[in-house]
Parts: structure tokens; sequence; C-alpha cells
């Protein structure tokens, strides 16, 4: 975690009336809010203690609109900082003080869903859940699913390359990201891929714009790529006594050359949570608790569903339910989709952390999380995608304690630390921005770390584009 303060030591210009009625010139006056009670809605995101107050918010309807924004604002010298619907996890799109905030929610129309090619191509401001949703009408599916996909929007989305739950078996964002349209720094408009399943024609350019939390450019479209939608799925969720026999449990079904849709982990702590918010019967005894998923033709789910039960079984669970119907299937869901709900109850600030590490790791991993909330006087429940190694450390905290916060801090960087000893990255999903911005370098070394920098002045010289976020 960081302040919007330090975010940007370059000096920059702070919009002014005359930027701002270009803007409304080119929007409309009704789609450029300026009232402080107006903007203070998009001075945060879904990060907990992170605030700026932007100059002014400006909402294109049409996405024709985007480039003549990005050239007035950049050629102003001001900075930019484009939004979606605000639910990002790692300050991407707190804006700096005197900046223009570019929201792209009213982008959100279906363009076109291409049944002979698997695709479906869309504006930035369509929500994630309606993709899938919109994709199902043909029998074909979207799987990234990430925990806000009822809000999140698709251009967030790329710019973040969030993950999900059925990341384990069907990857990220970024594996089904095909083309897309960028107004980079200069209003200038490109498109970068396109439908054809091979293309090896120069530099992989489509996948730099992917996860570069618009830092980089403003993306208008996206081409997806859709599957054929899996048959059945059956879910069950399992409990175990101990964080280890949980974790060689995974091991074990991955070992036995099984690879579930979906593998989610909750410790005791985020289940006693989930428990008293959601009321869903779950054991609050329990050490741990893993959900799992199989997906596909009826046949191989039925084999895959008893193959993991007998996993499950054989490393010691001591309770294993399988769903019988999509009701209950969902209400086993909820146990995971609730726990960032159930443990924001807990305290008033929550801070949703996102490490990943091998999944040998895991355990080791989880248990540290546990030894560094003892040994800081802290509260954390930890839960995620235990199939791929995501992990999300939750600190139940009062950002108004400041002791506490510096405890917050520095158990933080000991997680971090951690992290990166056991091979592993500072985020799996929710991206860098403003963050996890401190331990970048950590991780990359020195060199890799400046040729990110060489990329972003290539392509945005001035550092106009969502300035401060990943490195200054």
């Amino acid at each position: 975690m960081t302040s919007p303060s330090s975010a940007a030591p370059v000096t920059h210009q702070r919009a002014d009336a005359a930027l701002i009625d270009t803007l409304r010139g080119i929007v409309g006056a009704e789609n450029v809010l300026t009232e402080p009670v107006d903007i203070e809605p998009y001075a945060f995101d879904g990060t907990a203690a992170i605030k700026q107050r932007p100059a002014c918010v400006v909402f294109p309807r049409d996405r024709s609109l985007v480039a003549p924004c990005v050239h007035a604002v950049t050629s102003a010298g001001v900075p930019l900082v484009t939004r979606g619907s605000g639910t990002g996890l790692s300050g991407g799109s707190v804006p700096l003080d005197g900046a223009v905030t570019l929201g792209l929610n009213h982008l959100d129309q279906i363009l076109e869903v291409d049944t002979a090619n698997l695709t479906i191509r869309v504006e930035p401001g369509v929500i994630t859940m309606r993709v899938d949703e919109e994709a199902a009408k043909h029998g074909l599916f979207y799987p990234p699913d990430p925990g806000s996909q009822k809000i999140s929007t698709i251009g967030g989305n790329v710019a973040e390359n969030s993950g999900g739950l059925r990341g384990l078996k069907y990857g990220v964002t970024r594996d089904y990201v095909m083309g897309m349209r960028v107004v980079l720094a200069s209003g200038e408009e490109v498109w970068l891929g396109n439908q054809c399943v091979k293309d090896v024609a120069g530099y992989n350019l489509k996948d730099l714009f992917i996860g570069s939390e618009g830092t980089l450019g403003v993306i208008t479209e996206v081409l997806l790529k859709l599957l054929p939608r899996p048959a059945a799925r059956k879910t069950m969720v399992a409990t175990f006594a101990t964080i280890e026999s949980a974790a060689q449990a995974v091991s074990d079904i991955i070992a036995r050359k099984i690879v579930p849709c979906t593998v989610e982990f909750l410790d005791q702590m985020t289940i006693r949570c989930v428990e008293d918010y959601a009321k869903l019967g779950l054991p609050t005894d329990a050490a741990a608790l893993l959900l799992l998923e199989s997906d596909g033709h009826p046949v191989v789910v039925e084999e895959e569903s008893a193959a993991m039960h007998q996993a499950l079984t054989d490393n010691g669970a001591t309770d294993v339910q399988t769903a019988q119907t999509e009701a209950e299937a969902e209400k086993l869901r909820t146990a995971r989709r609730a726990a960032f709900s159930a443990l924001a109850r807990v305290s008033p600030t929550t801070i949703l952390e996102d490490v990943t590490v091998p999944r040998s790791e895991l355990a080791g991993m989880v248990r540290f999380c546990a030894e560094c909330a003892e040994r800081h006087q802290l509260r954390i429940g930890t839960f995620g995608h235990m199939g791929d190694g995501n992990l999300h450390p939750t600190f139940l905290t009062d950002e108004r304690n400041e002791d506490e916060m510096r405890r917050v801090h520095e158990a933080l960087g000991e997680i971090v630390t951690e992290t990166l000893r056991r091979g592993g990255t500072i985020t799996g999903e929710h991206g860098v921005g403003l963050a996890k911005k401190p331990f970048l370098r950590q991780q990359l070394g020195d060199a890799s770390y400046d040729l990110l920098g060489k990329v972003k002045r290539a392509l945005d010289p001035q550092g106009l584009l969502n300035p401060g976020k990943v490195f200054d």
C-alpha cells in the first residue's frame, strides 16, 4: 500500500477551465462532472485507504469520442486515468489530484457474436458476467470469472489481466483476448490482434497492453475467444482438520492427472465469517475448506468427481458434500464468493491482498500468514484459489488506528518477502497499481524493472497515462 501523494514525482499540469470546456464540447456538458459531490465516488476504487479526487470525470457515450478526449487531455499535459466500475483492488484507477478521469461505463455494447469463429466482440464497459450470459445464448462459454464479475467490466479485466475461480483449468483474461482497439497517448487509434487462431506476424503487441493497467493506452474494443459450453458440472465441498491436509489433497488431485475447473480454499477465520454472514451451515470448527468443481462431458465429470472424492478422503477430509442440484451447487459456491463480503463486515477497513506461490508452497505460505498475524497482533483471514497457488491474505483492521496500520504495513512486507522467497509473485490477479508498486523491483530485479520503464517511455513519453501506477 502507498499513498497517491507519492504516485507521480514528475510535475504535471492540472486540468483547467479551458480543457474542461474542450471536453464538454467533445462529449456534451452533461457527460462531464466537475462538482466535488459528483466526482467524490471516482476518488477511490475497491482498494482500502487510498483516495484522491480528480479535477473532472468524463463519460464518452460513443467509442469514436475516446480518441479526441485522449488527445485533448494529453496535448494539455494533463494526466489521464481510465476507469471502469472501480472494483480494482490495487489502486489502479485511483486518480491524481488535478487529473482527468475517463469513465468508459457507457461504452457497454456487445457488438458481435461470431459462432463460426467462436468469438465475441464487445465494448470495454460491458459487465463481465454479461459476456458469459450472451455466450450462453449460443451454447458458448466465457470462462474468466473474477469475484467481481457481476459488476466489473471487460475493459478493466483486460487492463488488469484479471483471474477468477476457474483459473486453474481455463486460465486468466489474457488467454481469451484475441484482439483489441487501443487509443494511444497521442490520440492515435490502433487495432492489435485478429480472429486467427494462429498469428505470428511481428511483435505480440496485444499482450503488451493486457495487464498494463491503463499506463500504455485506453482500450475501446475487445475481441474475446469463446469455448463450447461444458455439458455437465459437479460441485463439492470438503472440510479438513488441518491446512496441511487440505493442501496435500489438492496436490494429490493434480498428481492423479485431474485438472478441476475450480479448487478454492478458505481458512478457519474466513469460514467463521462466511457462516456468520451467509448462514450456509458451514462447520466453523474446520481448519480449512475446499470448494471443488469439475466440468466437461458428463461421463468425464462423473469419473473426475469420483476420483476427487477419493483423493479428498484419502487425505483426511473430515466431510465431503456433493451438490445434487444446481441450487445446492450455487449454495456451495456462495461460501467462496461471499468470503470478501463476510470478512469486510468484521472491521472498518478490509485490505484484500493478493500473492501467488507454487502449489507445493501453499501449505507453508498459509501457515506463514497465520504466524505473521499472531506476531503482529493482527487479524488476517486467508482464502483464495488453491488450485493455482493464488492466496488472498485479508487484513481486518481500522485505517484510523495509526499503530495498527503500521503493523499491517510491516506484516504485508513480510508476507511479500516470504512469497518471493518461495518462488512466488507479488500479485496473481489484482495488478500492481499503487498498492504493490513498492515491491515490484524486489520481484523483477533492476534490469527487468528498468525495461518496463523503457516500454512506458516509448509509448507514453510524457508519462500522462495513469502516471504513478506500476512504477514511478
